[in-house]
């Protein structure tokens, strides 16, 4: 691990993180999308489907 000093002092190096996600087979960046579905997409939830089939 790196000592805190050293990490604080990479926050001025950081570059903003691109996301990208599949919408009706078109993958695209979600900065492009309305706010609405910005909103909508912080929602989400990630699904695994190994612990949800043993759940029904």
């Amino acid at each position: 691990m790196k000592p805190i000093e050293e990490i604080e002092n990479l926050e001025d190096k950081r570059q903003p993180c691109e996301v990208f996600s599949r919408v009706v087979g078109y993958i695209r960046p979600v900065h492009q999308w309305n706010k609405g579905k910005q909103s909508e997409f912080k929602d989400r939830k990630l699904l695994n489907m190994e612990l949800d089939i043993e759940e029904v």
